[in-house]
Parts: structure tokens; C-alpha cells; sequence
């Protein structure tokens, strides 16, 4: 989904990057690539474990004309935060994540589960087995709830106009 609201804000994109980690292989990069390629995308995917290597991904990524990148779901890359957002500003490239914070410390845009949410139905997990639920008896649960951010000033740093259609399907934009 990342990928098409990418492609929704910037038509016409050319080379997509993707970060990922290869220690920690997650689903949602597959979907990129999956999605990638119904879409006739091209992407052209980097590896990172360290913060040495998430500069030097960077690096590969720019060098392989990534006109944006969209950094895989990783606790490691939400850890280095920071790193990555300072070097999208260094680069002047968009970066779209699933992590909220990415966009409200000035990523472009974020999409993906609501932590809240996640939150929320943990908190009835743990309800759930205090009250005497055996906690293999207790159904696995995907996240309902979707959360799409839109970093307006962003944008306008990197000379991009957000469509409307995409503002009004955000769930928060910062100004």
C-alpha cells in the first residue's frame, strides 16, 4: 500500500528504492516487491544491519537513481531513526515508512498499523489470560486499523504538491 500512495503523490515516479534489514527479513517487504511488480515498478532494493551499512544502502540506492525510498518495517531502522531522516534531508529524497514517527520527525509520509490500536488489544490479551484464558487458546489477531500521515512541510521542501484526495484520506497532516 506504501507503494501506491507513493505512486499516487508522485506520479509518474521512476526508480523506487527499498531498505531492508537482512537479519530481520519482514513481510511487508515482500509486499513491496510483490506490488512492485503488478505495478510494472521499478525498485531497486538495499540491505542495511548497521548504521554503517544504512549509509552506504543510502548511498547505493541514490547511486541506482531512487527518486524515493521506503524503508521496510524493522525495529532496527525505527532505532535509527534519526540517521535515516537526516540523511533523506542531506539527499533531498523522499522517505515513506510504517512507523508514524517517521513522518512527524520529517519523513514524507507514513502508512501503517496504529500503535494505539496495537496497544489497545494487547491490554485485552493480558485481560483476557489474567482472567484465566490459556494464552495458546487466544486467536492471533491482525491489525484492523491503518493509519496514513502526510508530512505537508516535507513536501513542500522537496517541491511536491500532495493531491487532495490523498490529504483527505490522511488520518493526520502536519502543516
Amino acid at each position: 500500500m506504501r507503494l501506491e500512495l507513493l505512486r499516487e503523490l508522485m506520479p509518474g515516479i521512476g526508480m523506487v528504492g527499498l531498505l531492508t534489514n537482512p537479519v530481520n527479513p519482514v513481510p511487508d517487504a515482500d509486499g513491496v516487491l510483490a506490488a512492485a511488480e503488478v505495478l510494472s515498478q521499478p525498485l531497486v532494493v538495499a540491505q542495511a544491519s548497521t548504521s554503517q551499512e544504512i549509509e552506504t544502502a543510502f548511498e547505493s540506492l541514490l547511486r541506482r537513481k531512487a527518486a524515493a525510498i521506503l524503508v521496510a518495517s524493522d525495529p532496527f531502522f525505527n532505532s535509527r531513526r534519526a540517521q535515516i531522516m537526516a540523511l533523506a534531508e542531506a539527499h533531498k529524497v523522499p522517505v515513506v515508512h510504517s512507523v508514524i514517527e517517521y513522518a512527524r520527525e520529517g519523513g514524507l509520509m507514513s502508512y501503517g498499523a496504529s500503535i494505539v490500536e496495537g496497544y489497545r488489544r494487547a491490554g485485552q490479551y493480558v485481560a483476557r489470560i489474567l482472567k484465566g484464558a490459556e494464552p495458546a487458546s487466544l486467536p492471533v489477531q491482525q491489525s484492523a486499523k491503518f493509519e496514513l500521515v502526510i508530512n505537508l512541510q516535507t513536501a513542500k521542501a522537496l517541491g511536491l504538491e500532495v493531491p487532495p484526495t490523498l490529504l483527505a484520506r490522511a488520518d493526520e497532516i502536519i502543516e
